[in-house]
């Protein structure tokens, strides 16, 4: 039986008498995307009866975002890098790994991941989780040589955010099982978004059908091939619109893509966290064109929002939506397969309600941000007691002995 699988949930192991784990997580830059939002909420929620929290941004962060971690008790270290080359930028963060603070550090993404991996080479860190948020894990031979022979070697886990990104650990990058962990994703509570307030502000009838997507507009999202199917829906939906929120480098070449929408295509840019509800509910379909992905937060917002999902049958989405339960899974790479399942729920509200119902159930069971933290904070402790006691078989005398 796996050490965690022993712990009953609420019931953490004892790890000293008013011991509280000192936990540091490393990420690039603080709610930024996906990876970065998740890695902070969990840093924020950790219990403080149990976990001292210390947050460290590599890159620069939003000064509120910053304001708020330090006003929620949360130590936060900024090193400010511009450039792989800062290296010297590193040097605050070696000396908080050397003082002897820290029993768990928390590492989010390659660059985070390698990084701590190296570092901790010079720092006894009693525990070092290596966060991979996911990659297509194809190409890239020297990552995946890296992954393998650095971050694994030095890690005391790695922690996949889909069983099938652990299976492609494995079977692409040969990183040894018993190193890899899932560990669900999850997200807060989301609040009611106001379907009109985003309409009446882009001039989108209120009865107009709206196609929309929430991404960074990376190669990974393919968002053309979404642009392509709905451009195949204007003859039999001329009123349609394709909401697209989010930045990235493909968002100059969709701008152009859209413009043979006639103004149906409308990029809208990132937004502030608090206006994504809005957009959501805004929309009657909302689409996921990945040629890969883990566990999409944005999709498991669509969930919450009980919204009708087209999503791609890739990583960890078939595990997130049963076709024709929660939402319609299609092939990758496929636009024709797109454009007839976005036209079908486009006709079927009341399918949309029913997968929208099931999906928001699904995930209010399963992919909670409460349930992630408490996964994660049990594995800290597991790991942390782990490694104490591997130490004190390995020096004896350093234990105490028993009382006449």
């Amino acid at each position: 039986m796996d050490e965690l699988d022993a712990v009953p949930a609420g019931k953490p192991p004892v790890t000293g008498p008013g011991r509280r784990l000192c936990v540091l997580t490393i990420i690039d830059s603080m709610m930024i995307s996906g990876a970065e939002i998740l890695a902070t909420q969990i840093a924020m929620d950790l219990d403080p009866g149990r976990f001292e929290s210390i947050i460290c941004s590599t890159r620069s962060s939003a000064s509120e975002h910053v304001a708020t971690a330090r006003a929620a008790g949360i130590e936060v270290l900024e090193l400010n890098r511009r450039s792989k080359l800062d290296v010297w930028r590193w040097s605050p963060l070696l000396r908080l790994l050397r003082s002897g603070r820290i029993d768990v550090v928390h590492a989010h993404k390659f660059g985070s991941n390698l990084w701590a991996s190296v570092l901790s080479q010079f720092a006894d860190i009693p525990v070092l989780l290596a966060h991979e948020h996911t990659w297509s894990f194809t190409g890239k031979p020297l990552r995946r040589l890296v992954d393998r022979e650095v971050i694994a070697r030095s890690a005391t886990a790695i922690l996949a955010v889909s069983e099938a990104d652990r299976a492609k650990m494995i079977e692409i990058e040969k990183i040894p099982p018993e190193k890899i962990r899932y560990v669900p994703n999850g997200i807060p509570d989301q609040p009611v978004g106001d379907r009109a307030l985003i309409r009446s502000r882009l001039g989108i009838p209120a009865e107009a059908p709206v196609i929309g997507t929430v991404c960074a507009l990376r190669p990974q999202k393919a968002v053309h091939l979404a642009l392509e199917a709905v451009g195949s829906l204007i003859d039999d939906e001329p009123d349609l619109r394709f909401l697209v929120v989010g930045d990235g480098p493909e968002r100059a070449r969709l701008e152009r893509d859209g413009g043979a929408l006639g103004g149906r295509a409308v990029f809208v840019g990132r937004v502030p966290p608090v206006d994504v509800p809005h957009f959501v509910a805004a929309m009657d379909v909302l689409v996921c064109s990945s040629f890969f992905e883990g566990t999409p937060l944005a999709v498991l917002e669509w969930m919450a929002a009980g919204k009708g999902i087209v999503a791609t049958r890739v990583g960890g989405i078939p595990a997130l939506i049963e076709d024709g339960v929660e939402g319609l899974i299609v092939p990758p790479g496929n636009a024709a397969s797109l454009a007839r399942a976005i036209h079908g729920l486009l006709r079927e509200p009341g399918e949309r309600e029913r997968l929208g119902s099931a999906a928001r159930r699904r995930q209010q069971r399963d992919f909670r941000l409460d349930h992630t933290v408490d996964v994660l904070q049990r594995l800290y402790e597991c790991l942390h007691r782990a490694n104490a006691s591997s130490a004190d078989a390995e020096h004896p005398s350093a234990s105490p002995g028993p009382e006449n």
